[in-house]
């Protein structure tokens, strides 16, 4: 076989089976012509691969730092994407409200564009720094995380641009397969941003800039093909506009963005998907972000799980999200609460079985179970249950608000994690990792007994739960 095709083939299979998935997913029957879900499907698609391949720009940082060996450290490591993940949460504040404002097209655009050239920015100054010997202002790590930040921002219109659109084209009781079908992008770009950067950095080991510069030029392509392709509403494309079933309220349009935020805050079910979320982000990066560096650190780089981390991830996370998808409109009638409690529960169990197997080589597969319940988890609430509790004029607030928790708690894993996990010698015993699952167990159980509390929570056309 071609060297070429070999490298492509993984995700050629990956992208056959999502598509084989989606065609063959339970069908709720909505009254829809047949032309408007050939178009709905030509919306939605491109919109998710451009998000996906926004993963791809923002999760090359883990292999592009460890490429740079001793000079971005745990500690490093863990600085840059705490502040990237802070600004990223912080940023919705402004990015939600401009979402709804601007519409998902626009902001998808805007995204896909200013990671692109955040990226650039980056590779230019990797390469300044490695090749060229380059003193960056606040060394490498304190340019990075300026740089990260600055990516982060325009990576934040993401979720709120991909969430907003698709708002307007399905209905409440659609939306439980569609946030399967988010948490399966979520699961491609993990893909493309652990596998592919690290095929990158193994194809050309002298040069990690490109490990940046490559997702920036796929996005600059994306970023044509969704102006070409993605529009806000059905009615932008000849169809009609419908009835959605979700939480918008009559007054809606007459809010200001400070009233919208106040009435966010006052809903109970918001509030509780909040805390949820911020629990979902600690685990998820303490999942993706570590493992790859502990199995460096440990000599697990060859092990199968390690050298096919972001295909398993991709792989088991498209098994969680359908699962999440499927149940929660086939079996708890478009509940969201009682599916997130089920995958929680997963996810509490792997977090307390790391403390047990920490010191065996598979614990990674462990890891991979806790990825397939917390893609779904995500996919239900930032990907389902923001629009289905926002409502489809608030969807940018209410994905914003969540979302930007998400990564406020990414935020205070990666700074605490990273500065808690073992360095030189001592990093090389697996016995001193421990304190890794330590830092998960408390979240998880949290999440856990959250997730019950908004077992029965249904949106309320017109606005309420």
């Amino acid at each position: 076989m071609p060297q070429w095709l070999s490298n492509f083939l993984p995700i050629l299979l990956l992208l056959g089976a999502v598509l084989i998935v989606v065609r063959r997913l339970p069908r709720i029957e909505m009254g829809h012509s047949d032309a408007f879900r050939r178009r709905r499907v030509f919306n939605w698609l491109p919109l998710g691969l451009t998000y996906a391949f926004l993963y791809f720009g923002r999760y090359n940082i883990n292999e592009a730092t460890s490429a740079l060996g001793k000079i971005v450290d745990n500690a490093g490591f863990g600085t840059i994407f705490a502040v990237g993940s802070w600004v990223y949460g912080v940023s919705f504040l402004v990015n939600g409200p401009l979402t709804d404002r601007l519409g998902g097209r626009k902001t998808i655009l805007i995204a896909a564009l200013g990671s692109a050239l955040s990226n650039l920015l980056m590779g230019g100054a990797v390469y300044a720094a490695v090749s060229k010997g380059v003193a960056l202002p606040g060394g490498v790590v304190g340019t990075l995380s300026v740089l990260f930040g600055l990516n982060m921002y325009f990576q934040s219109f993401g979720a709120v641009s991909i969430v907003k659109v698709n708002a307007a084209w399905f209905h409440v009781r659609e939306r439980g397969v569609q946030g399967g079908v988010f948490g399966v992008l979520i699961a491609l770009g993990i893909y493309f941003g652990y596998d592919w950067s690290r095929a990158i950095a193994r194809a050309a080991p002298e040069a990690p800039w490109l490990i940046l510069v490559i997702p920036a030029i796929i996005l600059v392509v994306m970023f044509g093909v969704s102006m070409a392709l993605v529009r806000d509403t059905p009615s932008e494309t000849g169809h009609p506009d419908f009835d959605l079933g979700d939480a918008t309220a009559a007054d809606d349009d007459k809010l200001s963005v400070a009233q919208v935020f106040l009435r966010m805050f006052r809903n109970r079910v918001i509030l509780i998907i909040i805390a949820i979320e911020f629990c979902t982000g600690y685990l998820r990066n303490g999942v993706m972000s570590w493992y790859p560096k502990f199995a460096r650190a440990v000599d697990l780089q060859d092990d199968f799980v390690s050298k096919n981390w972001g295909l398993l991830l991709c792989v088991f996370g498209i098994v969680g999200g359908m699962f999440a998808g499927v149940i929660s409109d086939r079996v708890f009638h478009s509940r969201r609460g009682p599916v997130a409690s089920v995958l929680y529960g997963g996810i509490t169990l792997g977090s307390i079985v790391m403390l047990f197997t920490i010191e065996h080589w598979w614990v990674g597969w462990v890891l991979v179970f806790m990825a397939l319940n917390y893609v779904g988890v995500h996919g239900m609430l930032s990907g389902t249950a923001s629009a289905d509790f926002g409502g489809r004029k608030n969807t940018g607030v209410a994905v914003g608000v969540i979302d930007g928790f998400v990564y406020l708690g990414t935020g205070v894993q990666s700074l605490a994690v990273g500065l808690a996990l073992p360095t030189g010698e001592a990093a090389k015993d697996a016995a001193n990792w421990i304190r890794w699952p330590m830092a998960m167990v408390p979240l998880a159980i949290i999440g856990l007994i959250l997730c019950t509390r908004v077992w029965h929570a249904k949106p309320r056309a017109g606005g309420g739960h």
